[in-house]
């Protein structure tokens, strides 16, 4: 990677190891989303980040494509300037937020369709190990809740413009 320290050299593998996992993105989608994140708003060309990755054009181009494609990554050009410029579309932190909250949502009520049935079929095993039941909706409403309040403070912080 060219044009980077060595710190974020670092951060960028590591977060790229992350959204390869998280999202099953390609190795250098994933490095180039990485990238992007940790950059400035300005962002970078796409011949700039042909050199940082150090990979081909046609690479460069599908994986940015898919990037854009997935509104993970956005361009803009500039006036008098023909190159497209790529950039973070900046709701990474919020569609994370919103993915877990579908996912916390999901379990929730899968819990409460387990807890409902060992009640109602299987009542001596509910008597002897429904507590572990109960400390993990408790557990998944308090989840819930926190992450629909932080979604609410980005929504409030997004909409201050």
């Amino acid at each position: 990677m060219g044009i980077c320290s060595q710190e974020k050299k670092d951060l960028v593998e590591e977060l790229g190891m992350f959204f390869q996992a998280r999202h099953k993105l390609t190795p250098l989608a994933a490095r180039i989303y990485s990238i992007l994140i940790l950059t400035s708003s300005e962002g970078y060309t796409f011949d700039e980040l042909k050199e940082i990755t150090q990979n081909s054009k046609s690479s460069v181009s599908t994986n940015l494509n898919l990037l854009v494609s997935l509104k993970f990554v956005e361009y803009y050009t500039r006036t008098g300037d023909r190159k497209r410029y790529f950039r973070s579309n900046g709701t990474y932190i919020k569609n994370m937020l919103k993915e877990r909250m579908e996912s916390v949502s999901t379990e929730l009520k899968i819990a409460e369709k387990v807890n409902t049935f060992n009640k109602t079929h299987n009542p001596v095993k509910y008597q002897e190990k429904g507590y572990a039941g109960q400390i993990f909706l408790t557990y998944l409403q308090l989840e819930k809740e926190n992450l629909a309040q932080a979604i609410e403070k980005i929504n409030e912080f997004d909409n201050k413009d």
